[in-house]
């Protein structure tokens, strides 16, 4: 439903993407039965053989590590820091000094803070739209006059509340598109429930079949804007049949970004995503949409979508559009104390730029 953070179907994300696990058969696993910690709760996962646990952030900045046996293990005793964590973190099983397999992502449950909008006008002069300026008590834009006298306006933001943990497997989801393979890896920290969702979506076989609706090659500044996917009948208008709400996501909009498409009202995204092509376009997408993955392969395969002809430059629809033959969800590669993932965002070819 539209308006709710962490919407209903997120108990059937986590049991579908259980059964996935066991086929991998990783070093570090959660127990299928405790995919949800309560705040003061064990928070329990399986280790295949004694090991090493490094939790790290998104920068792969080593918070803590412990020593672990072989079986069942309560996180949160080994690492106890884990309760207090801000956001989503990853613990690595290191065995014999070596990463190995898939981290566990860990996710503190935490209410949204309140969104803050008001009206605003685009570049047209004419047409209105809902323009999000904070969350909570925070402006994203403090310089901004009218924003800070809105802001005088907003009620009080009462506490978010600490609801427990969500610990999963890293995942990441590879695109075998008729212009070549996109792996994209997830941005927890920044958009947990966005990301758990495009992750079921894939793994559901969702967007087996769906074609990129919408390429932007030239935005206002005449330089490539985005492409775009995800909808199952490929107008533009389709969804999963939910809504998600938006979450308040600080990645950059940037070559290779994964974030989600909406309309106007900002927890009206569901299943169609966008890929940005440069900075200078996307830019203004930043605070505005929630970004929650990045490509780390298939720099050619969107420069190849992007340069795909134009039938309609209003909508942005191909003359061939660009298919998503399937959607695959793998674990994602080993983090390394101190560097974090191997795998770095594509960044856009020189030539192309």
């Amino acid at each position: 439903m539209a308006g709710m953070y962490g919407t209903r179907h997120t108990a059937a994300m986590i049991g579908a993407l259980l059964p996935l696990v066991a086929v991998f058969a990783l070093q570090l696993e959660p127990l299928p039965e405790a995919a949800f910690a309560r705040p003061a709760g064990q928070i329990r996962a399986r280790a295949a053989s004694a090991c090493e646990l490094v939790m790290m952030d998104a920068d792969g900045r080593v918070l803590a590590r412990a020593a672990a046996p072989a079986g069942e293990l309560d996180l949160a005793a080994l690492l106890p820091t884990l309760r207090d964590i801000p956001s989503a973190v990853r613990v690595q099983a290191v065995v014999a000094g070596v990463p190995t397999d898939a981290p566990l992502v860990v996710v503190p449950l935490l209410g949204r803070p309140t969104i803050r909008t008001i009206q605003d006008v685009r570049p047209d002069g004419k047409t209105k739209f809902t323009r999000i300026i904070g969350w909570g008590d925070q402006l994203l834009d403090p310089a901004n006059a009218a924003h800070v006298e809105a802001k005088q306006t907003w009620s009080k933001e009462d506490p978010a509340p600490r609801s427990g943990f969500r610990v999963a497997v890293d995942m990441d989801v590879l695109f075998d598109t008729s212009a070549g393979a996109m792996r994209f890896a997830m941005r927890p920290d920044m958009a947990p429930n966005t990301a758990r969702n495009f992750v079921e979506l894939a793994a559901s076989g969702f967007y087996d079949g769906t074609i990129i609706h919408r390429v932007v090659p030239k935005g206002r500044g005449g330089t490539p804007f985005v492409i775009q996917g995800g909808d199952p009948i490929g107008t533009g208008d389709g969804g999963p049949g939910y809504d998600i709400a938006l979450e308040p996501s600080t990645l950059a909009h940037d070559f290779g970004v994964l974030s989600m498409a909406r309309n106007d009202w900002p927890d009206s995204a569901g299943s169609q995503w966008f890929v940005g092509l440069t900075r200078a376009e996307t830019a203004r997408l930043d605070g505005q949409y929630c970004a929650f993955g990045e490509a780390i392969e298939g720099a050619e395969a969107i420069i190849a979508t992007e340069r795909g002809a134009i039938a309609d430059t209003e909508t942005g629809r191909p003359v061939s559009p660009v298919s998503v033959k399937r959607a695959t969800v793998i674990p994602a590669a080993a983090w390394v104390p101190g560097a974090g993932r191997s795998a770095k965002r594509v960044v856009r070819p020189e030539a192309v730029k």
